[in-house]
């Protein structure tokens, strides 16, 4: 899949290079300051769940989420520094702790770590969707599609470890009236 987005952000990027530069409307500036507080808001929650779990697998896809929000962050603080856009506050990193010293009344399940990230992950996409499609400078959307890649990227590596670990929450089945059940 990211062969796909990125030929088709390379196919766009002369157009990108040579299309004249307007003020963001303020969709876009709000679509990126939201999405620049909600990803550094991120950051403390993956602080919490790296104190929380033991689970090696777990601690991988945080990591990794934590490490992509980061870069994701970074990109996204030069992108609006450069277009004079005050910065939200968001809050600080956690300090590492001790899984253990965590009481079991405070502390997450594996599973509820999991589940929460994936919503968060379902939360990007359609927001990073919506957001792409509220753009006009192209500069703008081809930064959501630079998102939406990874999100996707990641997204799909941790359902695969929820499926694999039993955490995944699925809906119920549906089973239209007049088919038999099995």
């Amino acid at each position: 899949m990211t062969n796909i987005i990125e030929t088709i952000a390379s196919y766009f990027k002369p157009e990108l290079d040579d299309e004249p530069k307007q003020p963001l409307h303020v969709g876009e500036v709000m679509s990126l300051w939201t999405f620049y507080t909600a990803l550094g808001e991120a950051i403390a929650f993956y602080g919490v769940f790296l104190n929380t779990t033991t689970d090696a697998k777990l601690i991988d896809a945080i990591t990794s989420a934590k490490d992509e929000t980061e870069s994701a962050i970074s990109t996204l603080k030069e992108f609006l520094i450069n277009e004079g856009i005050p910065l939200p506050d968001i809050s600080s990193e956690k300090p590492k702790s001790d899984q253990d010293s965590v009481p079991l009344g405070v502390r997450f399940t594996d599973k509820e770590i999991a589940n929460f990230i994936a919503v968060k992950t379902a939360g990007y996409i359609a927001f990073i969707g919506t957001s792409m499609a509220q753009t006009v400078r192209g500069d703008v959307g081809a930064l959501f599609l630079g998102f939406m890649t990874t999100v996707l990227k990641y997204g799909t590596t941790l359902k695969s470890m929820m499926i694999e670990k039993g955490w995944l929450v699925v809906p119920p089945y549906f089973t239209p009236v007049g088919i038999p059940k099995e």
